[in-house]
């Protein structure tokens, strides 16, 4: 895909993997659209995407509010005309024994995890066939895969993106849509600022970086249209 001029939606896109995602895009030359719910967070990224070459609208919504998923999406309609790539990277750990993970704490991770990026696609998707060579991305997780003590909840969301993407892949290739899973193992971002009892700061040096994962995701994109990367574990080489 020739990225210059593509029309981008990254979701979770004020810090972490969703903002180094659209800084690498932006000096690709892509038109994107930048969903977070905190404001200042995301105006500072879209503006730094701006410096870099690409053009940006910031959106503060929360991805787990079908309204705000459906305006997401017709705004990026009525002011780029399009959509040809929509990365659902916006997502929330909650981590606790199975025992103590209240209904509350799972229909959270659910509804960010699973649901919105759900409401995301099925709403693209009508733009995404038009575009004629598109592409989801969504950020799933090594946990999806090996689960741990204390990441139940976590785990199942993720597990379930990957076989949402699967059938999503099975469903739409033949509209020239791809497809890609991306499975990080632990990522140094502001994900773990409040679990430093599972990533202390020696560790967190040694790990990944957001721009490995967003690096990997950019490659992805960039194969020709008959090549698809479907599936992507990313590790640390030395953790």
């Amino acid at each position: 895909m020739e990225l210059k001029g593509k029309r981008i939606i990254i979701t979770g896109a004020s810090k972490g993997i969703g903002k180094a995602c659209a800084l690498m895009l932006a000096a690709k030359g892509c038109r994107l659209v930048l969903t977070a719910r905190t404001q200042p967070l995301l105006e500072e990224v879209a503006a730094e995407v701006r410096r870099l070459g690409g053009e940006a609208l910031a959106l503060t919504l929360d991805m787990s509010a079908e309204a705000d998923i459906r305006e997401m999406v017709s705004v990026t309609v009525r002011e780029y005309g399009g959509i040809d790539v929509l990365i659902n990277n916006a997502g929330v750990g909650i981590f606790k024994s199975i025992a103590e993970t209240s209904t509350e704490d799972w229909d959270t991770m659910f509804n960010l995890n699973m649901r919105g990026l759900f409401i995301a696609t099925r709403e693209a998707l009508p733009h995404l066939r038009r575009a004629g060579e598109s592409f989801v991305v969504n950020v799933a997780s090594l946990a999806g895969k090996n689960p741990i003590p204390g990441g139940a909840a976590y785990a199942a969301t993720k597990h379930a993106v990957m076989g949402f993407t699967k059938s999503l892949m099975l469903e739409e290739r033949k509209n020239g849509l791809r497809t890609l899973a991306i499975c990080p193992g632990s990522v140094d971002t502001p994900f773990f600022d409040g679990h430093r009892d599972m990533l202390n700061d020696d560790k967190r040096k040694r790990i990944l970086q957001a721009g490995d994962v967003a690096s990997a995701i950019v490659h992805a994109l960039e194969l020709p249209q008959n090549a698809m990367i479907s599936e992507i574990d990313i590790r640390p080489s030395n953790p």
